[in-house]
């Protein structure tokens, strides 16, 4: 049987999802395991246009993106993250860029329409696969940027274009780094701000890699460059 979403689907697992995770993940295993660790999963699809809750610009130019499962999305610890999946028509890597909480099984990734179509046939609906966690091909520095709003008395910050999973993100301030919560939107918050003037910021990908870079300021809806990349494997 075909399993599709419906936008007005999507938009009523969003607004669950909070009330979902404050009961807790169905799954406490995780989702970063070691890279190339393959698991069991299955694949349904939605009409997805690159956006959803991490938070990301819609990526109309590649939609090879999936949503993540309820149990392993981590509070969007694997938001920007990349996964190689084996579909009985051959493999394809996609971005994580969403959640689904209607999506209550652990492997569970619902793809992109397109994405789906490339590795299984859509009149399928439910595939079996098997999927693993991989390194993305991305070009340059990883990027940072800055909600809309934030300023020296509550700064957010998104960290985009990188190659691991970024588990932490900490600013240096009175001589320490401070560890900064993510939200499961995809920012790193912290509400009473940043303070003025420069920022430096320290952040650490699922190998335990870190970068550090000091931006200009906490200035809304800005984005920065990095000075370096993680490196692969």
């Amino acid at each position: 049987m075909r399993i599709e979403k419906t936008a007005p689907a999507r938009w009523l697992a969003a607004l669950l999802f909070p009330l979902l995770t404050a009961c807790g993940p169905t799954d406490p295993g995780g989702v970063l395991q070691a890279l190339g660790e393959f698991q069991d999963g299955l694949i349904t699809f939605y009409d997805a246009t690159g956006a959803g809750n991490c938070s990301f610009q819609p990526s109309p130019e590649n939609l090879d993106v999936a949503a993540m499962n309820i149990g392993q999305y981590e509070n969007s610890a694997v938001c920007g993250a990349c996964v190689e999946i084996e579909g009985p028509k051959g493999n394809l890597r996609v971005r994580i860029v969403d959640s689904c909480p209607d999506c209550p099984t652990r492997g569970h990734l619902d793809l992109s329409r397109e994405a789906f179509a490339k590795i299984a046939n859509p009149i399928d609906g439910r595939v079996n696969v098997r999927w693993r966690m991989v390194t993305c091909d991305v070009q340059g520095p990883v990027r940072y940027h800055l909600k809309d709003g934030s300023s020296q008395y509550w700064t957010a910050i998104q960290v985009l274009n990188h190659r691991l999973p970024v588990t932490k993100l900490e600013y240096w301030k009175n001589g320490a780094w401070v560890n900064v919560k993510r939200e499961s939107y995809n920012y790193f918050v912290e509400p009473s701000g940043m303070g003025s003037g420069p920022l430096k910021v320290r952040v650490t990908a699922s190998d335990g890699q870190t970068l550090e870079d000091t931006l200009p300021g906490a200035n809304s809806n800005a984005t920065y460059d990095g000075a370096a990349q993680f490196k692969a494997g």
